[in-house]
């Protein structure tokens, strides 16, 4: 199988095939960030393919499947870079698991990329309204009629995770943001402090900080996303990553002209946001579908104008092409 299709664009390469396949093509210690949502074990079905890793029987062979992918994550990134997993936790059901209650992915995923000798960086929770959660899934444990039953079987609402790993060694090119931050990224009305040259007493620039190192996001905007065109096999509840998780995670962890890659790209949300800010993007998605719609969104932001402009980077060694690079090694 491995490559099914590619589509290359100004700085964004994506391709059409299996991730655990296609990103051995990619050299060693080439990615500088990569940040993905992967299928949640079996909770969503994408597709028949049995290349597909949320197509699996149980959560062992997930992880083992996972686990093949992780190993290469490890390979391609460079070393004291970060990999971010949106997961969540999963549900357990009387038929897939014979008890009913809650899966711990994110702790799974800690585990897993602990196992390949990466070290647990970060977590943030993403807070999710719970009666937005109850509408959509008309969840028992979330229904206020069950307190009146039973309450012993209610419970809360299920977050979205961010979970972050970091390759050991050292970033031979440190993320500087120099002044401080410039903007905020998120639905809260922006902090009203004056930007000063001096990081030290730029006191908008330490608000928003406050605000990002919080370990819990509660300003994602929910609706930020780009529109998802779903197949007739679809399950109802899938939706893409919000903009505003990803330009966040980008903002603190990247620079401009860094190499992002999504081996689950999906509709293009990821190399979408990066492209906007700069950066370049490697994505890989099975479902043809995604891919089609991931090129569309990804030629649409970049016919933008302030787009064309080439990228340019500080480093004096850097090319400037170092995406086709890897692309012609595919």
């Amino acid at each position: 199988m491995k490559i099914l299709g590619e589509e290359h664009g100004n700085n964004w390469t994506v391709y059409h095939g299996d991730c655990i396949e296609v990103i051995k093509g990619l050299p060693d210690e080439s990615i500088y960030y990569s940040i993905f949502s992967p299928p949640f074990s079996n909770l969503f079905t994408y597709s028949d393919s049995e290349r597909d890793i949320g197509n699996c029987k149980n959560d062992d062979e997930f992880y083992k499947h996972f686990n093949f992918l992780v190993k290469d994550l490890y390979r391609v990134l460079k070393p004291g870079r970060l990999v971010s997993i949106h997961c969540m936790d999963s549900l357990a059901t009387i038929t897939h698991d014979g008890f009913i209650g809650l899966k711990d992915m994110p702790g799974l995923v800690i585990s897993l990329f602990q196992n390949e000798n990466f070290i647990y960086h970060s977590r943030v929770t993403i807070w999710k309204d719970p009666l937005v959660q109850a509408t959509r899934t008309k969840a028992l444990a979330l229904a206020h009629k069950q307190i009146s039953k039973d309450s012993t079987r209610c419970a809360m609402g299920l977050p979205d995770y961010v979970v972050t790993m970091r390759k050991p060694g050292v970033n031979q090119e440190p993320v500087s943001h120099g002044r401080g931050f410039e903007r905020y990224i998120g639905e809260i009305e922006e902090p009203k402090e004056h930007k000063t040259n001096d990081a030290r007493t730029n006191k908008y620039s330490h608000h928003v900080w406050q605000r990002y190192a919080s370990p819990v996001w509660f300003d994602i905007r929910q609706t930020n996303t780009l529109n998802l065109v779903r197949d007739e096999d679809d399950e109802k509840h899938i939706c893409p990553l919000q903009l505003d998780v990803i330009e966040r995670c980008l903002e603190l962890w990247t620079n401009k002209g860094d190499i992002v890659l999504s081996p689950f790209s999906g509709i293009g949300s990821e190399g979408y946001q990066s492209i906007i800010m700069k950066r370049r993007f490697i994505g890989i998605e099975l479902k043809e579908i995604y891919y089609k719609q991931s090129i569309k969104y990804l030629k649409e932001i970049e016919n933008q104008p302030e787009q064309l402009e080439l990228f340019k980077r500080k480093d004096p060694n850097d090319d400037g092409d170092r995406i086709e690079d890897i692309s012609n090694d595919l």
